[in-house]
């Protein structure tokens, strides 16, 4: 995908298809293997992205016909042109076994796309599907996605050492509020600011009226669950235990929710998909410090966090250390869509001295890179001495040489000063 300038007009009409960054990965998945489930939380674009592999296609979700079908004999429903897509499957999971099936019976490869926004309940009665079925996550939509990053600075090249250099990058503090309330959802892409956070607020009633329901079959007071999700959103970021987000759930009753309580919440949000918390890095180290297991609390796009809490831009302005954490979901969720096509993963890193690095992406044994995300150009200082700190107490002859320990910041220039720290803009990042 090549880079583009930033603020272009994107899509445009409803219906347009704007590329993502997952568009390779599943060209390359159906050339491995006889199926492959698109998984993400619903309104990503799943199906948009499934349909431009497509040959022929069923909506078990709307198609009560093919619903019906499966029923009485679920391999007619399999027939059709390769790739086929088998939209929302988990409304009907019997299909899972037969697309298995029909994939041992069928020569070569890429005869399936299921997609999928819950992980059914029936995990343990249903056949892995290894060798057989290969898994692609689709997130939310990045900023290079969205067509607000260059992609200049590529993650691929960085972590291959590549240079880290950019022209300025001028994005206000205006516009990176509206593009954290508007979030990475291909149906806004057409849409203003007012109307994209309203339909995100909607998400976020469905989440707590009806959509838990549906993932694990417990009835909720939709109250409580909002109650739940704006914990969690004043916590995103953070490495807050269960307990305390539990604590802080706002209610008549203050001991309204225990930690078991929480975790059950917690576990059905993450089957949704909506919720993906940020695991910690375990690494080497040279000193005595005691590295921390706790995750970061982590939406899938750090929309879903200002909707629970009802906020928008002006919420933001007025609450800078919130907006800075918020500014650093939104990277996590960028870094993760890139880091995710070269094969790599995103950890954090913390430990009981009080040290943390944001992010560390993982692409293989030996293969690293360390990055503070801070909103404010004045930071660059402090956040490179961290960096410089944590990179002298990771045993380097274990764990290998970062490919670049970097500062990612808002705006400004893409460049490497004197003591070897990258700084990079946000929109100049891409895959």
């Amino acid at each position: 995908m090549a880079p583009h300038e930033t603020g272009l007009p994107v899509g445009g009409e409803a219906e347009r298809y704007a590329p993502r960054v997952a568009d390779e990965e599943l060209k390359q998945c159906l050339a491995a293997a006889g199926a492959v489930l698109i998984e993400g939380p619903r309104a990503c674009g799943k199906t948009a992205t499934a349909h431009q592999r497509a040959a022929s296609e069923v909506f078990l979700d709307v198609d009560q016909t093919a619903q019906d079908m499966i029923a009485v004999n679920p391999r007619l429903v399999l027939e059709g042109g390769a790739p086929r897509l088998i939209d929302e499957w988990q409304t009907a999971p019997v299909i899972w076994n037969h697309v298995r099936r029909a994939v041992d019976e069928r020569p070569g490869k890429g005869h399936f796309i299921l997609t999928g926004s819950t992980v059914p309940r029936d995990e343990s009665t249903r056949h892995t599907g290894a060798g057989r079925i290969v898994r692609l996550r689709l997130r939310p939509m990045s900023l290079f996605e969205l067509r607000h990053s260059t992609g200049q600075v590529s993650l691929q090249d960085v972590l291959d050492e590549g240079p880290v250099t950019s022209p300025r990058i001028d994005l206000s503090v205006q516009k990176l509020a509206e593009l954290i309330c508007v979030g990475g959802w291909p149906g806004h892409l057409s849409a203003s600011p007012e109307d994209a956070i309203r339909v995100n607020r909607s998400y976020v009633s469905d989440i707590c009226r009806a959509d838990l329901q549906r993932v694990d079959g417990v009835r909720r007071d939709p109250a409580r669950v909002l109650r739940f999700l704006q914990s969690l959103a004043r916590h995103v970021a953070t490495p807050a235990s269960l307990a305390t987000i539990a604590r802080d759930v706002v209610g008549p009753d203050p001991a309204s929710m225990t930690g078991h309580t929480a975790r059950a919440y917690l576990t059905s949000l993450e089957r949704l998909m909506v919720v993906e918390d940020q695991p910690p890095w375990a690494p080497h180290l040279r000193s005595r410090s005691r590295l921390r297991i706790s995750p970061k609390r982590q939406f899938v796009d750090p929309s879903i966090a200002v909707a629970a809490l009802h906020a928008g831009p002006d919420s933001l302005l007025h609450d800078f250390a919130w907006f800075g954490l918020l500014f650093e979901s939104m990277v996590i969720r960028d870094l993760r869509v890139y880091a995710q096509a070269m094969g790599a993963r995103v950890y954090h890193y913390r430990d009981n001295t009080g040290l943390e690095v944001d992010a560390i992406v993982e692409a293989g044994p030996g293969r690293w890179a360390a990055f503070e995300i801070k909103l404010g150009i004045s930071r660059i200082d402090d956040a490179a001495r961290s960096l410089l700190k944590f990179a002298d107490r990771v045993d380097r002859s274990r764990c290998g040489e970062p490919a670049v320990l970097g500062v990612i910041v808002e705006r400004g220039y893409g460049y490497v000063r004197p003591d070897g720290i990258s700084v990079i803009p946000l929109g100049a990042l891409g895959p």
